[in-house]
């Protein structure tokens, strides 16, 4: 019978470390390659990889509309995927903290468990530690992931082009906003986060053979951070409509209340997708037609750069144009 909350004995690696694992992460995470319970798995797989980690730390561990299992699995997925692999694998490490119910942590393990079958990967391997608890009962989470890379996916701001457009899957800000509501104690039933898998979005982009120059999920620092980052790595401009950023009316209060700037706040569930200019309006179909894309816009396009400085332009509802730098500084809350 499993203790109601985490004790240092869970982290012993003795009886009570193997009954958390197999009462709880073996329960959902069951797979043929996990329940060997070898300290490797041994999986199947050739050609060349894609891999990526991640450690999510954020608090409250739940929010509106997820919780720190979903957001790890959404994060590490989504960051195979804006990088054209082919998402199967993925590890997580537990840092448990005494004191944490056992039915929180069962509850983020079955929300990673049924985020990972919504994504397609499976969890093959793992680790846990306890360390002494100083009164939250927190816990942070690690995650690995691999990938396969196809041949044919070849992305990436080297292959951006002037002319190509710029797409947003969806609205913005609401991971940012769902954090920063629950940290500041401010209830809003409207705003939830959008943390979300986007595997079947990039797949059926890639399979209806948009030419995507380059993709990156919108996470910290926020589109215009992205946005700045392909200007440099490309050595274009990108010019962006202030009057086309998809913002929901309850997230755009919420900014107007706190003077924050939707192009600066997280998202776990978008991307932005560079394409080629008569790809556009056919890859905005495919996205406003795949889970979690109905809000997608094209937004603007890139072009040749002013003096020799590659940057991110935002033009305003009354014609003028302003520059738009990185994030600078700390974005808070931390949002993963």
């Amino acid at each position: 019978m499993l203790e109601k909350t985490i004790t240092m004995a869970h982290g012993s690696g003795g009886e009570a470390t193997e009954r958390l694992i197999r009462e709880v992460f073996c329960r959902h995470f069951h797979n043929e390659y996990l329940d060997s319970l070898n300290d490797a798995s041994s999986v199947p797989g050739a050609g060349r990889l894609a891999m990526t980690t991640d450690s999510f730390v954020v608090t409250p561990y739940f929010y509106p509309g997820g919780d720190i299992g979903r957001l790890a699995v959404c994060g590490t997925v989504n960051d195979l995927l804006v990088s054209g692999a082919v998402p199967k694998y993925l590890s997580c490490g537990f840092i448990l903290e005494e004191g944490l119910p056992v039915d929180d942590l069962d509850r983020i393990a079955a929300s990673m468990a049924a985020t990972a079958g919504e994504a397609g990967v499976a969890i093959v391997t793992g680790d846990t530690k306890v360390i002494e608890g100083k009164g939250g009962g927190g816990l942070l989470i690690n995650t690995a992931g691999i990938g396969f890379l196809d041949e044919s996916r070849k992305v990436g701001p080297d292959q951006i082009k002037p002319g190509d457009k710029v797409i947003v899957s969806g609205t913005l800000g609401e991971h940012h906003a769902a954090i920063l509501g629950c940290r500041m104690g401010m209830q809003n039933d409207s705003i939830f986060s959008d943390n979300a898998p986007l595997t079947a979005m990039v797949n059926a982009l890639f399979g209806a053979g948009i030419p995507v120059r380059a993709m990156r999920d919108v996470t910290r620092g926020g589109l215009a951070t992205v946005l700045n980052e392909f200007a440099k790595s490309s050595g274009l401009s990108v010019t962006v409509g202030e009057d086309k950023l998809p913002v929901l009316a309850p997230v755009r209060d919420f900014c107007g209340i706190l003077g924050l700037d939707p192009l600066y706040m997280g998202n776990e569930g978008k991307l932005v997708a560079v394409v080629a200019p008569e790809a556009a309006e056919q890859a905005l179909d495919i996205i406003r037609r795949s889970p979690f894309g109905e809000n997608a816009a094209v937004i603007g396009e890139t072009g040749k750069t002013y003096e020799d400085a590659p940057a991110l332009y935002i033009r305003t509802p009354i014609g003028g144009t302003r520059v738009a730098g990185a994030l600078y500084g700390e974005g808070l809350p931390r949002i993963c």
